[in-house]
């Protein structure tokens, strides 16, 4: 890796004019000398790898499997992760590696429909300002485990006599509530210092503001020369997490109760009865969607910088099930150390279980202030949470940079650093009304509207538009190109899953949810009206930009409005490979000149036949 002194990094930041032919976020041994590939598979694996391994892996999936019976959840969940998961994330990161592009750009295959790669990014943007915020809150907690005793254990105690009377379990359970309230009075009086709800904003809470300043400038440091700079972060940030889950598993199996723990998540308390359930294998779909990212545009973007005939086929499945067994894998050291403070209150598993903020940032830490060197393991539990999110916010800023790279190459090209530096910036100045007293309920607005069924129709479009539009038999040869011939039977389960099972499984689900939604509550607080109107107001605005560039390009195109409609949903001349050595014969630049040589000469008999009616 070059080095580079405080000269050249002014360089990067205001692109002295004599250093401009000198591309940082490129390097010599590039595929694509213009918009730069990973330095090797490693890296862009394990940024995969980090993007789709989020913070709902750790406080989602093992909730939802003591919840939908234990082991028997992973009979849906895998097979839904095989019907709508691996096909969905094949899909899009075949599309990116493709085409180099964004996914706005990469709508080209499908211009009426350019408006979903706009309304991805635009989710993104939205996610990105309230992940941001978590990443802070992980901080904030990780700071404060840097103390004994942890400062929300001021109601511990040890272990409690081991004698009978009909009155132990009354006061254990007042114990356990008693230290379960002051977790909670320290998340919400203390690190959040909540205010009575979204009314009352109240100020800037300074110590998340400066975390929030922190997380903004490590992702900025570490995205300052784009994916040349993350993909060497990521070889921490994508592998620590693993290391801590390790560790953490280690440590609860040693101690008592932990068997009580597993059990209940995943042993022999499982019930394949639940099975029988329709809202077992909605939750297992749900998950398996989510837990991917796909729809967000993250998939598409990473996959845009590999080399056109990288074995993205092969990368799909190391991802997806690299992702499921990180879900798996985190529950039974969740469980392990939840079933040890259930051993000590002398409670049912169940009664400690928590899901989302409740288990990071309640469940949990309490759990870890009942072992000895406490604030040790508090520390680690929040710094993998610390660099689980990181790893999703360089794909979301990545996303949102590169498709500006994309759009004006010739402005940005040699301010990329700049960019990036603006960027989260902006993100971090967005973000300071998710860390007023009022935060939180920003925060669960955000993530309940926007972080919810929206991305399900973006990716029915997204599957619907390549299947059924764009063609896919021809998306089939455009993969091909990259990765080889194919027999017909290699072909038949990704048709079968692209042109009917997963739009399927996601319009039952896109259904379902918008049926059962719920507005949005913070444990009892509810929103107020206008604040459930903007929750809609922003689902709006992601939405209407498939639309509104529909009708633009509509009215842009010329011909009457079947032949406009038509040459939208056609291909445009500057959808094909990015390099010309990849282009090969279906789209050399003679063929798309014949093309659009045909198109015009259809266009002008088009126009002398109306014509002749007027």
């Amino acid at each position: 890796m070059r080095k580079y002194g405080w000269n050249t990094f002014k360089d990067l930041i205001f692109r002295n004019p004599s250093v401009v032919e000198q591309d940082l976020h490129v390097d010599d041994g590039d595929e694509n000398t213009e918009r730069g590939n990973w330095a090797n598979k490693k890296e862009y694996i394990l940024s995969m790898i980090g993007y789709a391994v989020g913070l709902g892996n750790i406080w989602r999936f093992p909730y939802l499997a003591y919840k939908n019976g234990g082991g028997a959840f992973l009979i849906p969940y895998f097979t839904m992760l095989v019907l709508t998961g691996i096909p969905l994330f094949f899909l899009e990161s075949a599309l990116g590696q493709f085409c180099s592009q964004g996914p706005i750009n990469l709508w080209r295959a499908v211009p009426i429909l350019q408006g979903v790669g706009v309304a991805m990014v635009m989710v993104t943007l939205i996610v990105s300002i309230y992940y941001n915020v978590i990443i802070a809150y992980s901080l904030y907690y990780m700071f404060a485990s840097m103390q004994f005793p942890l400062p929300w254990s001021s109601c511990s105690s040890n272990k409690p006599h081991t004698q009978t009377n009909k009155h132990k379990r009354t006061l254990l359970s007042l114990l356990m509530w008693l230290h379960r309230s002051t977790c909670l009075f320290f998340l919400s009086r203390v690190a959040l210092q909540r205010s009575s709800g979204l009314d009352e904003t109240g100020p800037v809470v300074w110590h998340l503001a400066l975390c929030l300043l922190l997380s903004s400038i490590i992702v900025a440091a570490a995205l300052i020369r784009g994916i040349k700079s993350s993909g060497k972060v990521v070889y921490f940030t994508a592998t620590f997490p693993y290391v801590v889950i390790v560790i953490l598993l280690i440590r609860g199996v040693t101690l008592e109760g932990a068997r009580d723990g597993i059990e209940f998540y995943i042993g022999s308390q499982s019930n394949l009865t639940k099975l029988t359930e329709a809202e077992v294998w909605k939750d297992a779909a749900t998950q398996t969607f989510y837990s991917l990212s796909v729809g967000w545009g993250g998939v598409m973007t990473l996959a845009s910088y590999n080399n056109f005939h990288n074995n993205v086929f092969k990368d799909s499945f190391v991802v997806s099930l690299t992702n499921a067994g990180t879900s798996v894998f985190a529950g039974f050291a969740i469980f392990s150390i939840l079933g040890h403070m259930a051993h000590i209150y002398k409670m049912p598993v169940g009664e400690v279980v928590k899901e989302g903020f409740g288990l990071a940032f309640i469940a949990y830490p309490d759990a870890l202030s009942k072992l000895p060197i406490s604030p040790l393991w508090s520390i680690l539990f929040f710094f993998m949470l610390l660099t689980v999110g990181l790893d999703s916010q360089f794909a979301g800023i990545e996303v949102i940079t590169t498709c500006l790279l994309d759009a004006f190459p010739k402005l940005f090209k040699s301010k990329h650093a700049l960019l990036t530096l603006t960027t989260s910036s902006i993100l971090y100045l967005l973000g300071l009304p998710c860390v007023t007293r009022a935060g939180i309920y920003w925060v669960t607005l955000i993530d309940q509207f926007v972080a919810s069924w929206v991305l399900l129709f973006l990716a029915l479009l997204e599957v619907a538009g390549v299947a059924y539009i764009y063609g896919g038999n021809r998306f089939i040869k455009d993969i091909e190109m990259m990765l080889g011939k194919k027999t017909f039977a290699f072909w038949l389960w990704w048709r079968a899953c692209w042109f009917f099972i997963s739009p399927c499984i996601i319009v039952v689900i896109l259904v379902w949810s918008v049926i059962t939604f719920v507005p949005p509550t913070y444990g009892e607080v509810p929103y107020p009206p206008w604040g459930l109107a903007l929750g809609w107001l922003m689902i709006a605005f992601i939405l209407l930009w498939i639309p509104a560039v529909a009708v633009y390009k509509l009215i842009k195109a010329k011909g009457n409005p079947w032949k406009r409609l038509k040459s939208l949903c056609s291909p445009s001349d500057k959808w094909h490979p990015y390099l010309d050595v990849h282009r090969g014969e279906r789209y050399s630049e003679e063929r798309c000149r014949h093309r659009k040589s045909h198109n015009n000469k259809q266009q002008i008999n088009v126009n002398v036949i109306s014509s002749s009616w007027l």
